[in-house]
C-alpha cells in the first residue's frame, strides 16, 4: 500500500499558496544548498543528497510530477499539490506519495525533503508515520 505525507500551508506559513512550479523551485533550492555543502566538504554531495531527476507525464495534466531515482537505491516519489477545507478555510498542501515499489531509500529521502521544505515554508508537516511536525509559529 502506498504511503502519503502532507506539507500544509497553515496560518503563519511563509507563503499562502503553492503550485507545482513552487515545489520544483523548493527542490531546486534544496539541490543548490546541497551543492554548496558538497563544495565545503570537497565532494559531490548534491548527487548523494538528491539522487533524482524531475519527470512529468502527459496524463499528469499539471497536477503532479515524480522524482525518478538515478541509481538502483532509489525508484520513485510522486509529488502533487492541492487544497482542502479545514475549519471553514482553504488549506493548500504539498502531497508526497511513496508508491508500493518504493525503496527504504525513497522513504528516508522523502522524509528528509518533507522536513526541509516544511522548515523553509514554516509549514505543518504530517509525516508518513502519521506524526505531525509544526514548523509554523504557533500561539
Amino acid at each position: 500500500m502506498s504511503q502519503s505525507a502532507y506539507i500544509s500551508l497553515v496560518q503563519g506559513s511563509a507563503v499562502a499558496e503553492i503550485d507545482l512550479n513552487g515545489v520544483k523551485e523548493q527542490l531546486g533550492h534544496y539541490k543548490e544548498q546541497m551543492t554548496l555543502t558538497g563544495r565545503q566538504l570537497g565532494w559531490d554531495y548534491a548527487e548523494a543528497a538528491f539522487p533524482y531527476s524531475i519527470e512529468s507525464k502527459p496524463e499528469a495534466q499539471d497536477q503532479w510530477f515524480y522524482l525518478k531515482g538515478i541509481n538502483p537505491l532509489y525508484r520513485y516519489i510522486v509529488v502533487g499539490t492541492g487544497t482542502r477545507e479545514e475549519d471553514g478555510s482553504i488549506v493548500p498542501y504539498i502531497h508526497l506519495v511513496l508508491p508500493n515499489d518504493s525503496t527504504h531509500g525513497d522513504k528516508a529521502k522523502a522524509n528528509e525533503l518533507c522536513k526541509w521544505i516544511g522548515k523553509q515554508l514554516q509549514a505543518e508537516v504530517k509525516m508518513f508515520n502519521g506524526r505531525t511536525i509544526y514548523f509554523n509559529p504557533r500561539k
